[in-house]
């Protein structure tokens, strides 16, 4: 039986379990508040982030599902995740010293050649990884990505994670790291899109500043057209809207420039990465076990160690239409099942009646801080 003690946080409530003590506020976004705390069982510090109101409607807790569904399957490290008897849903994770955004824009110069090269390596080992599984992460940005005190680099936010292939619609990337192929409505995408955000990640941390910062989408792709050039001809036979195709055949023939002259004085092997990951058309880009052989990151590639998830994701209960109850209901057996391997509340308890979440609150007792 697991004891809830309330804590204010930034203004909020917090409902988490007594084993974590000394609640530190660390940041606040759009979909919940984070901090840090000391774990009591492990004696570590952890953070805890809090998921507002994860059941408000079936689009929240179908974005919130798929997150904790994909933390699952794609084997987090050291993640713990607990629903409160407020129903707001908490991931307990490893505490990261900062996250990328922060370091770059925290430091008057760019980050140093061997933490830039680490750090990109790093994180095309890990979408060499995701990808293995047939996933996109669809919103790789500096924000989403967690810096150790040790360096360790960890990818987070699977909440718009999509599969291969996918027909995509709606919200896809912060606009800085947005694959041109998005730009252009395509309606179905591939891992490339991952590796046009990484690109943009590292040509970031490398000027210190954002490659790409498109004010809007037209805008946006204004600007990478000015570096990249208008996509050929081969490449809008594929854009699925007529308006949009009409916008790109309206621009002035530019002649592109060269990654080179854009980034300045930097590794010219950076360079050379970048350009095979800038490519403007996708099936030219390079994938991320490719890019791991590159000489830019070789200092830290080793084949042994750079592994595939061993299974594809099912996307077929990520993707269903269902009601927020039913959401709802899969999302306790999600968490629980997440614990306990595989789970049945009815074969514990062959006589309960009602829905298994009300039966697995009578569990739980609740206190205040």
């Amino acid at each position: 039986m697991a004891t809830f003690i309330t804590h204010k946080i930034m203004g909020t409530a917090l409902q988490i379990t007594e084993r974590y003590t000394d609640l530190q506020a660390r940041d606040v976004g759009a979909f919940g508040v984070i901090c840090s705390a000391h774990d009591s069982m492990a004696n570590r510090t952890v953070a805890i982030k809090k998921i507002w109101n994860p059941f408000d409607s079936p689009a929240r807790v179908k974005r919130t599902y798929r997150e904790i569904h994909l933390m699952k399957h794609l084997k987090h490290d050291n993640a713990y995740i607990f629903i409160s008897p407020a129903e707001d849903l908490y991931l307990v994770m490893d505490c990261c010293m900062t996250d990328l955004h922060h370091l770059i824009q925290s430091r008057p110069e760019p980050l140093e050649g061997e933490f830039i090269q680490f750090f990109t390596y790093q994180l095309l080992r890990g979408l060499k990884f995701i990808h293995s599984a047939g996933v996109i992460h669809r919103d790789l940005k500096p924000s989403n990505i967690l810096i150790k005190e040790n360096c360790d680099l960890k990818i987070c936010d699977f909440g718009l994670a999509r599969e291969q292939d996918h027909q995509m619609t709606g919200y896809v990337s912060t606009r800085y790291y947005r694959a041109p192929e998005i730009m252009l409505t395509w309606q179905r995408y591939s891992f490339a899109v991952d590796i046009w955000s990484t690109g943009c990640i590292l040509a970031e941390m490398l000027l210190r500043k954002v490659l790409l910062p498109g004010k809007d989408n037209v805008h946006h792709f204004k600007l990478i057209t000015e570096i990249f050039g208008k996509p050929p001809k081969e490449i809008m036979e594929t854009v699925y809207s007529d308006i949009t195709t009409e916008f790109v055949n309206s621009l002035p023939e530019i002649e592109p420039r060269s990654l080179g002259a854009t980034l300045g004085d930097v590794d010219p092997e950076a360079v050379h990465l970048l350009d095979k990951m800038l490519d403007i058309d996708p099936q030219n880009r390079i994938a991320a076990a490719d890019a791991l052989t590159h000489t830019y990151v070789s200092t830290y590639s080793d084949s042994d160690d750079e592994p595939e998830c061993e299974k594809q994701i099912d996307w077929s209960s990520l993707d269903s239409e269902m009601a927020t109850e039913q959401w709802k209901t899969k999302m306790y057996f999600e968490i629980l099942n997440y614990h306990t391997g595989s789970y049945n509340w009815e074969d514990t308890n062959p006589k309960a009646q009602g829905r298994f979440e009300d039966w697995m609150r009578k569990e739980i007792t609740v206190g205040t801080y």
